[in-house]
Formats: C-alpha cells, sequence, structure tokens
C-alpha cells in the first residue's frame, strides 16, 4: 500500500511549482521529504538545538523563493540543500568569532562551504534568535518540550505524536498549544532587552523590522504544516470560471491566517486590492496585495478576530484610505455568491 501510495505522489517540481503558483499547502510534503535531511546536516556541525532553529530558516526560506526555483537549473533536493549549506555557513560564522572548544572544532565539517557574508545586522539577529530560542526551549516542562519537538521538528502529525507518547489526541494537541504560548512568553523579555542593545549598536529599526518578519513567517509555516490547516477559495462572483482566485488558509484557534492571489491583473492607476474577513459580523482588513508580473501575490494576517472560520472573504478593488469595511468592486469572493 505505501508503495502504491508512493507512486502516485507529486514530484518536487510538481510541488515547488504548486507553491510558486500560490498552493500553499504545496510546503507541507516538501517539508516531509527534506526536513530530516537538513536536520541531520545541521546537527552534525552545529548541534542538535541550532539544528531545529535552522531547518525553520531554510523553509521559511523555500516557501518566500519557491517563484525563483528553475527546475532547468537542477533538481529541487540541490537546490534546498544550497539553501541549508549557506545557512548553515552562517551560523558556522557567528559561531567561529567567539572561542572554540576542540569539541567544537571536531564537529566544524561544514566550515569551508562558501560564506555569503552576512552583516553586522545580520550577525546580531542570528546571534539573538540562535540564544534566545534555545534557552527558552530548554525552559518548557518536559511534556511540552517532547511533544513541540515531535510536531516541528520530527515531522510527525498530531495523530502520530499522541500514538507515540501514549497520549489521546486531545491531550497531545494541549501540549502543542501550550508549548507555543509558553515559548512566546518566555521570548518577550529577551524580545525587549534584544531592542535596548540594538539602539546602543544604533540597528534597532531594521533588527526590530527583521524579527518581526522573520517571525511572522515562521508561525505562517507552522499554521500552514499542522495537521488541521483548513482552507477555502474564493472565486470571481460573476464569472466562477475564471482563473482569477485567491485560497485563504487558517487553523480554528490559530490567529495568524494566508491569502494567495493567482492570475490578477495589475491594478488600475490610483487603485489597489485589498482582502478582507467578516467575523461576528465585523469586516477586519486582512492587507494590501500587489500581485507581480505572474499575477500572484500572498500576504500574512494576524489577529485575534482570526481565530475563527470566517463567515465570508471578499477581494476588493478600492481606492483612497483604509475604510473600516469593502466599498470597492469585488473581484474574488467566498462563499461563492
Amino acid at each position: 500500500m505505501r508503495i502504491v501510495k508512493a507512486a502516485m505522489d507529486p514530484s518536487d517540481e510538481d510541488l515547488m511549482r504548486a507553491l510558486a503558483s500560490g498552493r500553499e499547502d504545496a510546503i507541507g510534503p516538501i517539508y516531509a521529504r527534506y526536513a530530516p535531511i537538513v536536520l541531520g546536516m545541521a546537527a552534525q556541525a552545529l548541534g542538535h538545538a541550532t539544528a531545529e532553529e535552522i531547518v525553520q530558516d531554510v523553509f521559511v526560506a523555500v516557501w518566500k523563493n519557491a517563484a525563483s526555483f528553475d527546475p532547468a537549473r537542477g533538481p529541487v533536493r540541490p537546490w534546498i540543500l544550497q539553501i541549508a549549506h549557506y545557512r548553515i555557513a552562517n551560523e558556522l560564522r557567528t559561531k567561529s568569532r567567539r572561542p572554540r572548544t576542540e569539541a567544537e572544532l571536531d564537529q566544524d565539517r561544514l566550515a569551508q562551504l562558501p560564506d555569503p557574508g552576512p552583516d553586522q545586522v545580520e550577525a546580531a539577529w542570528n546571534e539573538y534568535r540562535r540564544g534566545a530560542l534555545h534557552r527558552a526551549l530548554e525552559e518548557l516542562p518536559p511534556p511540552q518540550r517532547q511533544a513541540l519537538g515531535l510536531a516541528f521538528f520530527e515531522d510527525l502529525s498530531h495523530g502520530e505524536i499522541a500514538s507515540a507518547l501514549a497520549l489521546p489526541l486531545g491531550t497531545a494537541k494541549s501540549r502543542i498549544r501550550a508549548g507555543i504560548l509558553a515559548l512566546r512568553g518566555k521570548l518577550a523579555p529577551l524580545v525587549a532587552m534584544l531592542a535596548v542593545l540594538a539602539l546602543l549598536a544604533g540597528v534597532a529599526y531594521e533588527l526590530q523590522s527583521r524579527r518581526r518578519a522573520l517571525g511572522r513567517d515562521e508561525r505562517a509555516l507552522a499554521m500552514l504544516t499542522s495537521s488541521d490547516a483548513q482552507a477555502v477559495r474564493l472565486t470571481a462572483p460573476t464569472a466562477p470560471e475564471s482563473p482569477i482566485h485567491g485560497v485563504y488558509r487558517f487553523r480554528v484557534g490559530s490567529p495568524i491566517a494566508v491569502v494567495t492571489f493567482s492570475n490578477f491583473p495589475t491594478a488600475p492607476e490610483g487603485r489597489v486590492y485589498r482582502a478582507w474577513a467578516l467575523s461576528a459580523g465585523a469586516w477586519t482588513l486582512l492587507g494590501e496585495a500587489r500581485p507581480d508580473a505572474t499575477g500572484h501575490a500572498r500576504l500574512i494576517a494576524e489577529g485575534k478576530r482570526l481565530t475563527a472560520r470566517p463567515e465570508s472573504l471578499q477581494v476588493t478593488l478600492e481606492s483612497g484610505p483604509e475604510l473600516p469595511a469593502p466599498s470597492g468592486p469585488v473581484v474574488i469572493a467566498w462563499p461563492p455568491r
């Protein structure tokens, strides 16, 4: 049965094309295939704790840069491994600035990899993320730390985690949720301290901007790869078969949502596409989309109103300042009208 299923699975190239076209769910199979390889590479050079962080960084980069993958230049596997090599090399460079133990030097098997040369801000960011996240993970209660590790670093589904830990499914999910909430709480004071140090270094704005953007991307990636993520398709109200469409992905209980746009024409001069979600009778502006030359765009929205399944979704063509509700013509919507 396993062999038949494997034969029917999409190829790496098919998954990358789907991801580049806005099919966010394609990141899940790619992650499942290559996360263990990246984790093994990084763990050999940097240790398991830092390797877990490397894995998340690499697949955020794969997700965000899917459109840049060119199958004519080679397969998916070496492309992903090259991203991993560069990220590991950056981490090795940062570590080399501190006194090294003999054990660390023995593990430094990838020290000669090409180094893209991170600037001062990126080095500070790497140092912060490695130290802060490692300490926060180590401080979690063992049950939460174990559940999170199985969920995000060992590529197990929630059902598999429950089976591995001999727990009811609801208990396993509760441990994962509790671990994520605890991590946020533990990282909050460290983030505040980093901002103060960055001010003294004169790089606060850029550092904080990078931290916020990467943190949001990682939260979105975790949501997209979760076992209970859901998706709804937005279509043109007057022409449901039109190639113009969008997909709204969310998870009940999670305050983050991802909206992708496909085959959108460039907005007319002075107008912009705005995405909206209706929850509890009130509209929430998800953000503005500016499609690229291929008609694709992606936006990530966060907020308390996004924790429940929306009542309605719209993408409208608007002009002028932001309003509390959509007022322009509807381009795509859900549910179909």
